[in-house]
């Protein structure tokens, strides 16, 4: 029986900083995660003025300078690949009373923001960008912000939260209703910080007159990153494994329903809470897997752990049929169009559907080489295949696992020696 930690959890970790840098006071975060996404957050505070020391061994102080206290940055905000960087940044940049332009690298520049810059104008920040607006670099002239109540047409934390923090400056309350619930870190950590926040079902509203104080956050394990462990885990045979103080909040936690669905071995428990986040341990032992359908209010709690699923559903008994997931095509890759390629290497009977993919069972596994195209999740889902391969495995540029699991492949191995 093998016993794990899983890094400190992405999204908080983004929302720490941001968050802490526009609070008044001093915040320490702890577990802090030091993957390049949540470094390009802090550098591009760091150029608003925001003074950090750490992070030392997850632990991380940010000395806060208030909501009206950022200055004008002298260079161009670089957010890399980091989507949560550039849209939440892109919510306080409309509130500030400054001249910005935040852009990425090639992959973010070609990924949506104008599911942000409509919300965000429509609050009176004036936003420009490539193709009418919609493409990063994205020129930011903020300030005088009025309050909105906005329907997104998309269930995406990343815009309800850019209409949050923009609301932190309007005045009055701004609301955010979605289609359904996405996470909702960031209504969490408004509240734990002393904002104003009202939450009745899919809509979530915060007050233009809340003051954010430096507080303590301690940053759970991503349960984004004990994903590709829990699938690792539930497919080999003879496993037994526990993964302690991952984040097990409700709107993200789809994975292990899915999982639970389709027959997996998986206890969650030792529930308690730690900076306004719910925080389990996990215990999940190797089991016949059965496929499922995978659709609906599901797959926001789990989008970015579909990659591993498809993993999980190459390996079941019966078919596994994924949709409603063409948000995948917007991430870091099209993340669809990645899995089904990487998966038909290894002899997967997967076929691409518009919306998400379908799994047949019936093939061994072999080993092979895959690109994962530099993208993060793609990678380590390839290299949970490859562990129950037969023959040898590799994954090209496998160390863009670094963005959100430093140490990945390290933990597999010593996973897979248990």
């Amino acid at each position: 029986m093998g016993t794990v930690c899983v890094p400190g959890d992405k999204s908080v970790s983004h929302r720490a900083v941001m968050l802490g840098a526009i609070a008044e006071g001093e915040t320490v975060v702890e577990n802090f995660l030091t993957g390049e996404d949540c470094l390009a957050t802090m550098k591009c505070f760091m150029e608003m003025g925001v003074e950090f020391r750490g992070p030392d061994r997850g632990r991380l102080v940010i000395s806060g300078r208030g909501l009206r206290g950022l200055r004008e940055p002298r260079r161009v905000l670089d957010a890399q690949n980091s989507g949560t960087t550039i849209r939440l940044m892109a919510g306080i940049l409309a509130g500030q009373d400054f001249f910005s332009v935040i852009t990425g690298d090639d992959s973010l520049r070609s990924r949506p923001m104008g599911r942000v810059v409509d919300p965000l104008t429509r609050m009176g920040a004036l936003i420009l960008g490539r193709r009418n607006n919609t493409l990063a670099p994205l020129a930011v002239k903020g300030g005088n912000l009025k309050a909105i109540d906005y329907s997104s047409p998309v269930a995406s934390a990343q815009v309800k939260s850019a209409v949050l923090l923009a609301g932190l400056f309007a005045g009055g309350w701004t609301f955010v209703t979605e289609p359904c619930k996405s996470r909702d870190h960031t209504e969490r950590m408004l509240r734990h910080l002393g904002a104003e926040v009202e939450v009745r079902g899919n809509r979530v509203g915060v007050s233009g007159s809340s003051v954010l104080r430096g507080s303590r956050i301690a940053v759970p394990g991503d349960i984004s990153s004990a994903a590709f462990l829990l699938v690792a885990a539930a497919v080999t045979p003879d496993s037994d494994l526990t993964i302690r103080r991952v984040g097990t909040n409700p709107t993200r936690d789809g994975i292990i329903e899915a999982l639970l669905r389709m027959g997996a071995d998986i206890r969650v428990f030792n529930t308690r809470e730690a900076g306004g986040e719910p925080v389990s341990d996990i215990r999940v032992r190797s089991s016949e897997l059965r496929g499922t359908v995978i659709m609906g209010d599901l797959i926001p709690r789990l989008i970015d752990e579909i990659p591993v699923l498809a993993v999980a559903a190459s390996m079941a008994a019966g078919e596994t049929v994924v949709r409603e997931a063409s948000e995948l095509k917007v991430k870091e890759s099209d993340r669809i169009a990645s899995v089904v390629g990487c998966l038909r290497k290894f002899g997967v009977d997967i076929r691409e559907l518009e919306d998400g993919f379908l799994v047949r069972p019936g093939n061994r596994l072999r080993g092979t080489e895959v690109d994962p195209g530099g993208d993060h999740r793609i990678a380590m889902a390839m290299a949970v295949a490859g562990l129950v391969s037969e023959g040898k495995t590799v994954i090209r540029g496998a160390e863009c696992a670094d963005v959100s699991f430093p140490g990945f492949f390290d933990v597999l191995k010593s996973i897979e020696k248990e």
